[in-house]
């Protein structure tokens, strides 16, 4: 993984919000995401060890900031078990969304749990790495960007376990 430049610099999330669009570190989060133009937003665990339900509330909560600051819809798009057979249809329903002028937040497996994962972030063109402390390694942290390719990340979070 290369350096971080400062505005790169990972976040840390200490607990799942019960208002998120209240909480400064997910406002932060929501924010510096937004500092770059994407209309699909791959959520990407950054290996194993995470609850099965960790990048849709990542994606969950993302979405419900974006909507109260954006005052849009923002779609989550539950992709943790999309088979292989389903992945044009998953993501041609995904650029239908983003030709309609909509966002759309895509909750992900690990790279490792299904095949379609690389294919899913490259397809949205904007990812965001969502590593568990503790929970997950920093080898497979770096393997998941190089599978997926480092341009695609606009940064990376780290959330603690009790988040969950």
């Amino acid at each position: 993984m290369t350096p971080k430049r400062p505005s790169e610099a990972p976040l840390a999330i200490r607990e799942k919000p019960k208002e998120p669009w209240g909480n400064a570190d997910w406002q932060k989060l929501w924010l510096s995401l937004k500092a770059r133009p994407w209309t699909a937003l791959a959520i990407v665990p950054a290996g194993a060890g995470a609850p099965p339900d960790f990048t849709m509330t990542i994606a969950v909560t993302l979405a419900r900031i974006g909507i109260m600051h954006l005052g849009t819809p923002i779609h989550v798009a539950d992709a943790t078990s999309i088979p292989l057979v389903h992945l044009e249809q998953f993501t041609d329903e995904v650029r239908r969304l983003n030709q309609d002028g909509d966002l759309v937040l895509l909750a992900l497996p690990t790279v490792e749990e299904n095949p379609v994962a690389v294919s899913l972030a490259q397809k949205a063109g904007a990812a965001l790495l969502c590593i568990l402390l503790e929970n997950m390694s920093s080898s497979e942290s770096k393997r998941t960007v190089e599978r997926i390719g480092a341009s695609y990340f606009l940064g990376s979070a780290i959330f603690h376990p009790n988040m969950e």
